[in-house]
């Protein structure tokens, strides 16, 4: 029986694994990766739509049945990508099984899809295991500036020593959007909301009482660039935001998630990333040579890089 990657070896373009897009068979491979890091967390997905005024739409567990790392990883096989490519789901609704129906559903072939995931499980106020931090680069920012700002941000979590005495010792995990970097505490028990409210959530009425507007503050300082905390996207400003961390919000997986400058053109796809990295000056050079085809023929060495989960 063929597998996945003898597909992969097979394909051109594992994004067109039998000549029409389909994004399934990179995100299966990469989802077998990812059971430990997305465990319990629901998958959800930005579809992008070629046509109308809409550009994209997005598939996720507060709207649809809710979709796991491991229901995904157990649909995808060659045979059901195979299906994908000649036949339209209502052919076939009696030929697949309900989890494929569902996978078909999240992420419909012939379009491009981002992989998300709910950073700390869908709905409002439930504990948390990770605070999350993207740099947002605003209009005119240059990628080796949100690379300073990543690497500091991630010296500056190491070496903060109150946090230490919050969490106890951290080494924050980093990986690349395909466009920009984000910065993750892993921590290690659950927490509840009110952790991030009172810790990390930044106010611009009172900018330095989380631990995100004074680190923001302190790179901004050594940096002499345009640094701040929260979500607005400013022009030539970087925003470290932490917002998409309480549940209910959505992240973009950190191995293997295509991004996309439109609906017809992928600009960059996922990558962990060491901390070691960052301080690479040829860097940008590097990221932009990622492909979902090197993605899939790198996996192993990529995957080493996520952090180990608790059992």
């Amino acid at each position: 029986m063929i597998s996945l990657l003898d597909l992969a070896k097979k394909s051109e373009n594992p994004v067109k694994p039998f000549g029409h897009t389909d994004v399934l068979l990179l995100y299966g491979m990469v989802g077998d990766k990812l059971r430990g890091f997305l465990h319990g967390k629901e998958i959800a997905s930005k579809v992008w739509l070629p046509k109308g005024n809409i550009k994209y739409f997005l598939n996720r567990g507060s709207k649809k049945p809710p979709l796991y790392v491991d229901d995904l990883v157990e649909a995808i096989t060659p045979e059901f990508l195979e299906i994908r490519s000649e036949h339209h789901l209502k052919e076939v609704e009696t030929e697949i099984t309900e989890k494929q129906k569902l996978v078909w559903l999240y992420f419909p072939p012939r379009k491009l899809a981002d992989f998300f995931y709910a950073t700390n499980s869908e709905g409002a106020g439930k504990p948390i295991d990770r605070i999350f931090f993207d740099i947002d680069r605003g209009e005119g920012v240059s990628f080796e500036h949100a690379r300073e700002v990543a690497k500091l941000l991630c010296e500056t979590i190491r070496k903060d020593s109150e946090l230490r005495k919050l969490i106890g010792k951290t080494k924050p995990f980093v990986s690349w959007t395909g466009n920009s970097f984000h910065v993750y505490i892993m921590l290690s028990e659950l927490k509840p909301n009110s952790f991030y409210e009172r810790y990390f959530m930044f106010s611009k009425n009172d900018p330095l009482a989380s631990f995100t507007g004074r680190w923001a503050e302190e790179i901004k300082n050594e940096l002499k660039i345009n640094v701040s905390g929260g979500h607005e996207k400013i022009p030539n400003h970087i925003s470290i935001d932490p917002s998409q961390t309480p549940s209910g919000k959505l992240c973009r997986s950190p191995l293997g998630s295509l991004h996309m400058a439109d609906a017809k053109t992928i600009d960059g796809v996922s990558v962990p990333l060491t901390e070691e990295m960052l301080g690479d000056n040829n860097l940008e050079e590097k990221l932009k040579e990622i492909t979902p085809a090197y993605v899939i023929k790198n996996l192993e060495k990529l995957a080493e890089r996520l952090p180990r989960m608790p059992s």
